[in-house]
């Protein structure tokens, strides 16, 4: 089999288009494009030129801001000795970790006593990543206009519609989605317009981390039925997915098991950054009586650390050193010498070592989870190129019988070129649903069931007569479920209304359920094991027509409204929609509802829905 870049289809468009993706990581990012030109085969290019810095595709995610608000340097060029001296003499504040800020509310931040550092001045977690894409962008239009013959003129031809593909974490959700989308505006990506954030796409980075290794050759010659692992190793996250190859010409992947974001395990975080913060608290404990234990000698030396010891350690049982200083520098007390810091290989080890456990952890439940499929992994990510992150990686999980490898290509990189790659390829054919997801319904009330008892106060009188109890939860979706591109999860229920006229703002809410593969009975609004996915919102106005009026048991008239929820979950971003039949004509809710329309206010309770299980 080869590489997908050799059975890549030509472009079908009719004009010449491009695609940009761009991954913004924790400490590192990459922006990767493909100029797609009808009945060409795309190529994929990196942009591996800042502004002002020229020969590296890795951008250090950083930003300093004036104390306007205004932002004066980003990228490499934030780290240039001029830059942090003119920081320092004219008060800029330095923004990094900041795509920390925008995860899930689920993923709680435990850091060992460490805090991220405040935003500037007027500045929210979505405008600070909007503003970092913004300088992706600028950066990606500079690249392509200078090394392209023609650049200006292609840009100008392809500039109002260019297509974008943001990665994030797979624990991120469509909340996350709504706000990258939010940033793309922000930033000046897109208008803000439907037509606009259509031209946003997601991609998991597990699934991008997949594309990349197939670009890279590692999914040839596998057999149909292989299944591997997909470990992304990045500065904040651990991303692993599990997929089996399915067919081989055209090369199919499906996935096999709920993708894993490795954020925590045992209380700690994963990703390489983490394994920095444990430096510096380590290094601050142990130089408290010297003199090179003051703040700004720590965080010298811990970059030292990032810059050196910790991409080069692969032996624990070698003496270890962080070159920090000059000659001259010598505290013998605390292991300095000739500008040195001593540390024991042990001492090294026991900074990865909580990253190691919960990537192990991970990975093997991956494996059990996939029940025996999963003979490989392929390690991806910044965080990939750690020898001793490797090493480890190979010696604890040779006793399960699989093999873990790396692409021989840039690691930093490859979130970027495979979400190109999931763009132009689009290999994964099936993916698992990773939670639960359903509808608030109401229950009828059965005075046996003490559950029922218990909520008698909560007793919801239909106008047709029945009592029933609000928060029951209906599954439309389960957790762990196959769910290909072409499938829709539907349901049908029931409302009665008393007033025609809530039709025009009819809605239901989409809830997501974590807490496991049990069908839970009841919503329990206060657990982080529930959140609002979305609100799928429809005009239903033009059933009042043909709606036949009933008297209901206290002579009041009411109309009944039957109606479907469908799930459309086989891409990387979730879509739901209300679907209902007026004189036998199927109507759809004009446009299909996305996380981006999620809102923190509880829909009317005219709204409230019956699970038809008749005509489920």
């Amino acid at each position: 089999m080869k590489p997908a870049s050799h059975t890549r289809k030509p472009y079908t468009g009719s004009t010449r288009s491009l695609v940009i993706a761009l991954d913004v990581g924790t400490t590192f990012s990459g922006v990767s494009y493909a100029i797609l030109e009808p009945g060409e085969v795309p190529k994929i290019h990196g942009v591996t030129r800042q502004e002002h810095v020229a020969g590296n595709s890795k951008i250090p995610s950083i930003i300093y801001y004036d104390e306007a608000g205004v932002m004066k340097a980003a990228g490499a060029e934030a780290e240039s000795a001029s830059i942090v001296a003119q920081a320092e003499d004219e008060g800029w504040t330095k923004t990094e970790l900041f795509k920390l800020r925008l995860r899930p509310k689920t993923m709680k931040l435990r850091m060992n006593g460490m805090r991220l550092a405040p935003l500037p001045a007027g500045k929210t977690a979505v405008d600070v990543f909007g503003d970092f894409l913004a300088y992706l962008f600028r950066c990606t239009r500079s690249f392509i206009v200078d090394t392209h013959a023609n650049g200006a003129a292609l840009w100008r031809a392809v500039e109002h519609d260019i297509q974008f593909v943001l990665s994030h974490p797979n624990g991120w959700e469509g909340a996350q989605q709504s706000k990258m989308r939010r940033a793309a505006v922000y930033g000046g990506l897109i208008p803000d317009t439907d037509e606009g954030k259509a031209r946003i796409r997601f991609v998991t980075e597990g699934e991008a981390s997949l594309h990349a290794c197939v670009l890279n050759g590692l999914a040839a010659d596998k057999p149909s039925g292989h299944g591997f692992i997909v470990a992304d190793a990045g500065g904040g996250t651990l991303d692993i997915s599990s997929y089996a190859i399915r067919g081989t010409a055209p090369l199919v992947i499906e996935e096999i098991a709920p993708p894993d974001c490795g954020w925590r395990s045992a209380g700690v975080f994963a990703g390489s950054v983490f394994v920095s913060r444990r430096a510096r608290a380590f290094f601050e404990e142990k130089l408290r009586n010297s003199k090179y234990g003051t703040s700004d000698a720590l965080d010298h030396i811990t970059k030292r650390f990032d810059e050196t010891t910790k991409r080069l350690f692969r032996d624990s049982k070698e003496l270890q050193f962080v070159p920090f200083g000059s000659p001259l520098d010598k505290d013998l007390s605390v292991g300095i010498r000739g500008g040195q810091l001593k540390l024991t290989g042990s001492e090294v080890a026991a900074l990865f070592e909580p990253s190691i456990e919960a990537a192990v952890a991970s990975i093997k439940a991956q494996i059990d989870a996939s029940g025996g499929t999963v003979k490989s992994v392929w390690l991806v990510g910044g965080f990939a190129a750690s020898p001793w992150l490797f090493s480890q990686l190979q010696e604890r999980l040779a006793p399960y019988h699989v093999t873990v490898s790396r692409p021989d290509t840039q690691t930093s990189k490859a979130v970027a070129d495979g979400a190109i790659g999931f763009y132009c390829d689009h290999h994964v054919s099936a993916r698992i649903s990773k939670f639960m997801y359903g509808v608030e319904y109401l229950r009828e009330f059965d005075p046996r069931d003490e559950e029922h008892v218990a909520r008698k106060h909560r007793l919801f009188e239909m106008p047709s007569g029945p009592k029933l109890l609000p928060d029951a939860f209906d599954c439309i979706l389960a957790r762990g479920v196959r769910v290909k591109e072409s499938n829709v999860f539907s349901r049908k229920y029931c409302t009665e209304v008393t007033n025609l006229s809530t039709l025009s703002v009819f809605e239901v809410e989409i809830w997501c359920y974590r807490g496991g593969d049990t069908v839970p009975k009841w919503i329990h609004r206060s657990s982080e094991e529930f959140s609002t996915l979305c609100y799928v919102r429809a005009d239903l106005s033009p059933l009042a027509g043909s709606a036949q009026a009933k008297q209901g048991r206290n002579g009041k008239t009411y109309w009944t409204i039957v109606f479907s929820i469908e799930i459309h979950f086989g891409l990387t971003e979730f879509k739901a929609r209300i679907k209902w039949v007026d004189n036998v004509r199927i109507l759809n809710l004009r446009r299909p509802a996305t996380v981006a329309d999620v809102r923190s206010w509880s829909p009317p309770g005219t709204n409230q829905i019956v699970s038809d299980t008749g005509m489920a």
